[in-house]
Formats: structure tokens, C-alpha cells, sequence
């Protein structure tokens, strides 16, 4: 396996190229701008530190987003992790209400992806948002080429439902 150390100009320059990707992939993962912003963040702050395992045979936004996805599932786990149940009583320690400043960044594409299962809804990001290859998103995933086929055709497939029954419900 070959390594190379990032220098600081070439970093900024994988910055500069892969950014709004990565923002994009993350806003679409999560839903929310503010959210977005702090992972991808977080990501590129993961990326500098870990600049010195960096394989270039990867590729820059695959190595990239493979960091992002880790930011983005941790957040899940998190979430998740607030939420206690004590008998049949649930108790949520998270914040009351919704953010209104939300819905100003919330489309009717985003309702629809938050719909999908997490495992759907990335994998189509990925290749779709992400503009990596199939057998890219195979090696960030861990997971079979075939498999990574048949998650993308079911997620737009339930999408397109999705979408066509909130146009249904509009009219």
C-alpha cells in the first residue's frame, strides 16, 4: 500500500475541488444545512490529521468522502444514542420543536430522501451526489459490487414513488 503525506497546497487545492461535493453529499444525508457544514468540516479537519495515510490510488474524493461517511455515521449513532426508553415511556433528551430556520433549506427532494432506510439513502448519495464510480462506493461501503447496483436501482426506484405520489398529493 503506498502512502503519500499531503502537503498543505495540495490539501487546500482538494479543498477547493471536492468541497461543494461533499457539501452536497452531506446536506442530502442529513437534511440540514447547519449540519452539513459542521460535518464536512469535520471531515476535511479528519482529512488533514490523517493526511499522512493518505493513498492516492483511492482518489481524492473517494478518500475524501469515505471520512465524510464516517463523520456522518457517527452523528447517526449519536442521535440515536439520545434517544432512552424506560419501560413504555420514551424520553428524548434532544431539543423541543423544530428549527425554524429549516425549512427554509428543506425541498420537497430532501422529504423524499429522508423517507428512504440510511443504507438506500447513502448509497445513492454516494454515486449519484458524490459522483463516484459504483466500484468506488463498493470499497468506501465495504460491500459487493452487485450489491451497491441493487441498492442504487431500489433507492431511485422507491424515490420516484416517492416524489410522483407528494406531486399526486399536491395536485
Amino acid at each position: 500500500m503506498f502512502f503519500l503525506a499531503l502537503t498543505q497546497a495540495l490539501f487546500n487545492e482538494m479543498v477547493e475541488a471536492h468541497g461543494a461535493a461533499l457539501y452536497r453529499i452531506a446536506y442530502r444525508m442529513v437534511g440540514k444545512q447547519h449540519d452539513a457544514e459542521d460535518l464536512v468540516q469535520e471531515a476535511f479537519r479528519s482529512a488533514w490529521a490523517s493526511r499522512t495515510r493518505y493513498r492516492p490510488d483511492l482518489g481524492e474524493r473517494a478518500w475524501l468522502v469515505t471520512i465524510l461517511r464516517r463523520r456522518v455515521v457517527d452523528g447517526w449513532r449519536r442521535q440515536r444514542a439520545r434517544t432512552v426508553s424506560f419501560d413504555e415511556t420514551v424520553l428524548d433528551y434532544g431539543v423541543d420543536g423544530e428549527d425554524p430556520a429549516a425549512r427554509e433549506f428543506e425541498d420537497h427532494v430532501q422529504a423524499a430522501l429522508s423517507q428512504l432506510p440510511d443504507q438506500l439513502r447513502e448509497t445513492l448519495l454516494l454515486v449519484v451526489v458524490g459522483e463516484l464510480t459504483h466500484q468506488e462506493v463498493a470499497e468506501i461501503l465495504e460491500i459487493p459490487l452487485g450489491t451497491v447496483l441493487s441498492r442504487v436501482s431500489r433507492a431511485r426506484t422507491r424515490l420516484r414513488k416517492l416524489l410522483v405520489e407528494e406531486e399526486v398529493r399536491n395536485q
